[in-house]
């Protein structure tokens, strides 16, 4: 296989070293050896398209500048053996052409739905693409998801990522103002990947940054119900027969959506008419701090994932509309093969004044952090 160095360099980006890392409570721990692979595998509106190997010698993040994709997350079981463990397609060259329900894509401008497509700011009312229903979902027709992102990689000791760049023009799919957004994806020593949005704009406008990975700790054998969760979150919001926001901030007490305690997915969904797809109330305020958001366990497995976030809540999605769809290695997803954990402001926020506010103005800096972390119970 041919791998070709963004920067330039060489015919072969391959960044490898190894450190060790000390602990004040423990003795030095083995070597950690990185690596990152970068392999040029099409272009698209003229510019190239990568395909992205970050290692650090005990899982691997595979990843892409088209649509700022996390492709896969290769993760060991309690027993050792390495697997997938995201809904996703053989190559990256088929989210080229190949539609999909946003596997492992950067969403954007505004994640989620806005109702009706439409949002006034300072008077002045913009109209969006309607593309679920009479509603705006992930952005429009050709949201973040479906860009060239110009990519540059990095690593240090701790470290190996690439870093992605976007200028989404004034107008583009009906939003105001020019606005330049770097996204940060990278892979620690710790088994911990990360994720980090910086956006700012030349003129108001609304923002909704987030990652849509489709997760099944199960190694993509069947459907995740047999999977535990536990959330922070004391409420959600409840939606519409259009799962548009209804407005109302709901406690989670005594209903299906009370995951404080670790709850079986199967149970849940049983309760709750099929499945979620739901806003989980984090905090009603954005922070710099991290949050612990979720704990998701697959005892099967022995798989652990981790979220944390410094947003104010998370999509819970748990693959209601999948249906026979062809995914990568010969493998039917079908419904609940998959769940996403959506770190994000709330949906249709711009129409709801008693939601946090997703308006950025000129002269201010939008951040948004999102950690996924991972470990093995024996």
């Amino acid at each position: 296989m041919k791998y070709t160095s963004i920067l330039g360099t060489a015919a072969i980006l391959s960044l490898a070293f190894a450190c060790s890392q000390k602990d004040t409570q423990e003795p030095i721990k083995e070597e950690i050896n990185f690596m990152i692979k970068a392999e040029q595998v099409a272009e698209h509106n003229g510019q190239p398209v990568f395909h992205y190997l970050l290692d650090n010698g005990n899982m691997q993040v595979e990843m892409s500048n088209y649509g700022g994709l996390i492709t896969k997350i290769i993760t060991p079981d309690k027993n050792g053996t390495k697997e997938n463990i995201t809904l996703t397609l053989d190559t990256v060259e088929e989210y080229l052409t190949k539609p999909n329900p946003f596997f492992g894509a950067t969403a954007g401008r505004v994640a989620n739905r806005i109702a009706d497509a439409k949002f006034t700011l300072d008077g002045t009312t913009y109209e969006l693409a309607k593309t679920n229903g009479d509603n705006h979902l992930h952005g429009g027709v050709e949201g973040f998801n479906k860009k060239v992102w110009t990519p540059e990689t990095y690593s240090n000791d701790s470290v190996v990522g690439v870093k992605m760049t976007y200028l989404s023009v004034d107008g583009e799919e009906g939003y105001p103002g020019n606005l330049e957004t770097t996204l940060w994806m990278e892979l620690t020593a710790d088994n911990t990947l990360r994720i980090r949005f910086e956006s700012t704009t030349d003129k108001k406008t609304i923002l909704n940054l987030t990652n849509h990975t489709y997760f099944n700790l199960g190694g993509v054998k069947r459907d995740v119900q047999d999977h535990e969760f536990q959330f922070w979150a004391d409420a959600y919001t409840p939606v519409d027969d259009e799962l548009i926001p209804t407005g109302e901030v709901k406690d989670v007490t005594g209903t299906p959506f009370d995951f404080r305690t670790p709850k079986i997915l199967g149970d849940q969904i049983a309760a709750n008419a099929g499945g979620f797809d739901h806003n989980m109330v984090m905090k009603m305020e954005k922070t710099a701090d991290m949050k612990h958001f979720v704990r998701v366990r697959h005892a099967e497995s022995g798989r652990v994932m981790d979220m944390y976030s410094d947003n104010m809540g998370v999509q819970f999605y748990t693959g209601n509309f999948l249906s026979n769809f062809a995914g990568a290695d010969g493998k039917t997803y079908d419904k609940h093969w998959g769940f996403c954990l959506e770190s994000q402001n709330w949906p249709d926020a711009i129409n709801h004044d008693n939601f946090p506010s997703p308006i950025l103005n000129p002269g201010e800096k939008y951040t948004h952090n999102i950690e996924y972390r991972f470990s093995v119970e024996k």
